[in-house]
């Protein structure tokens, strides 16, 4: 390579924007998130700073940080390419293919099959240790075979996150650079009604989707980039009603694997708020830039069982479709990167949540008016109250609401003094302390430390 060569490498690194990648878990509709990191690194303008992924998703991301120790982002791309086809050669064997007529017809589903009937009725009728014993999958066999956990450890261009749900307290657990084994990828794409717990360190663990698809929260404290990079390959809105048992329960599973996901928008949106209001330091606490390439229009035409279809013709649409995506990402949206959020989290956050502008000052909801309304006819306060509240001190109602001019209607909004007491009188309570985690419901998101709990 010329110097003139050398020079143009260096400048196009360090002119690289960098990001964090979450990846989402849904069977072979990983092939589509596939697409997407190798259009990502094909294309180099982008350096992923972290990756986080579920099922499917930590599939993809361990594949990704081993080729990159192997070989750069090349690697990285040709090591995501032989796990897949791997995949796809396992899934020769496999009892449930297509009908003819599906192949004629260009139909993915393998709903209507004998092969996917009858383990569908045995995974409703039978635990997977009555129907599985020897607990056999085949899908272990590929990561241990492709997969170098050796280099997955020793990858130090990005930090991993695989997440997986601890069966017995129900809490997500999320395993890091040094803890990511086989057991922990296994763990993340454990699905209960198919595979039996894996144990690691004595503690049984199912698909990391229920907890989180995929755990965001990870970037917040380890990660300096800010913005995240979401690969959504589970639909959030699907119009209509389903009616079929199998419509049903494959809407039961979005919901249910999405609902962790729209939790930390809603705490991710709340921060923003926080931080847009000049109630937080942006310093000390994280205003994440959110993105998003999805597969809704899609995968909308796909049933739940395409999911467990390996064809390699199968894979290798996804994967285009996921490049197509990325190539329209990086189009419309590359130069927002460092910049803005692609993805409006806004409408992920009540009103009676939101914070209003000014020092100390917070919007009330219903709740909360009402006890205000309490406070002035000196009735706010509930038997048990501490005295000085009864009696009009610092932390009492009276003190604490401030009225503003009425609105139309009659309405007066009123806003409450934030104090470091447990208000008795107030809807919503506020606690501060040094050693506790920044939560709401449940999902760390500060590590600062100035670090309080809204409950």
């Amino acid at each position: 390579m010329t110097l003139n060569g050398k020079a143009e490498e260096k400048r196009r690194a360090e002119e690289k924007k960098k990001i964090n990648v979450a990846l989402q878990g849904g069977g072979s509709h990983g092939a589509f998130s596939w697409g997407v990191l190798d259009r990502l690194l094909e294309d180099g303008r982008l350096e992923i700073a972290a990756v986080s992924g579920t099922s499917a998703g930590a599939m993809n991301a361990v594949a990704l940080a081993d080729g990159f120790v192997r070989g750069g982002a090349e690697g990285a791309r040709r090591k995501l390419d032989d796990f897949w086809r791997a995949v796809a050669r396992k899934g020769r064997f496999s009892p449930v293919q297509r009908m003819p007529w599906d192949v004629a017809w260009g139909n993915w589903s393998i709903e209507n099959t004998p092969g996917y009937f009858f383990f569908d009725t045995m995974s409703r009728v039978f635990s997977p240790y009555v129907a599985n014993p020897l607990g056999i999958n085949p899908l272990r066999d590929v990561v241990r075979d492709e997969i170098d956990f050796g280099n997955v450890r020793a990858c130090k261009s990005m930090e991993l996150f695989i997440s997986a749900t601890n069966v017995e307290t129900g809490q997500l657990r999320v395993f890091s650079d040094g803890e990511i084994d086989l057991d922990t990828v296994m763990a993340s794409a454990c699905l209960p009604q198919l595979f039996r717990a894996v144990e690691i360190k004595g503690v049984p663990y199912w698909d990391g989707g229920y907890g989180g698809n995929p755990a965001l929260y990870p970037f917040f404290k380890a990660s300096a980039t800010e913005d995240v990079l979401l690969v959504q390959i589970n639909p959030v809105v699907r119009e209509g009603t389903p009616k079929s048992a199998n419509e049903i329960q494959n809407r039961i599973d979005e919901i249910t694997f999405n609902a962790g996901l729209l939790r930390e928008f809603r705490s991710i949106a709340f921060v923003k708020e926080l931080i847009a209001a000049g109630r937080l330091p942006h310093g000390e606490y994280r205003d994440i830039r959110m993105h998003r390439i999805d597969a809704d229009e899609a995968f909308k035409d796909l049933s739940a069982s395409s999911k467990v279809n390996a064809e390699w013709a199968f894979l290798t649409y996804l994967r285009d479709l996921g490049r197509t995506a990325a190539s329209d990402w990086l189009e419309e949206n590359y130069d927002a990167v460092g910049e803005r959020a692609t993805l409006d989290l806004s409408g992920q956050l009540d009103d009676g949540f939101k914070p209003a502008a000014g020092r100390g000052w917070w919007r009330a909801g219903p709740g909360v008016r009402r006890g205000a309304e309490l406070a002035r006819s000196g009735r706010a306060c509930p038997p048990g109250a501490p005295t000085n509240q009864r009696r009009g001190g610092r932390n009492s109602p009276r003190r604490l609401a401030s009225p503003e001019p009425a609105r139309p209607g009659g309405q007066r909004p009123v806003r409450f003094r934030r104090t470091e007491r447990a208000g008795h009188c107030q809807k919503r309570r506020y606690f501060s302390g040094r050693n506790s985690s920044t939560t709401i419901s449940g999902t760390d998101i500060s590590g600062t430390k100035d670090r309080r709990r809204w409950q």
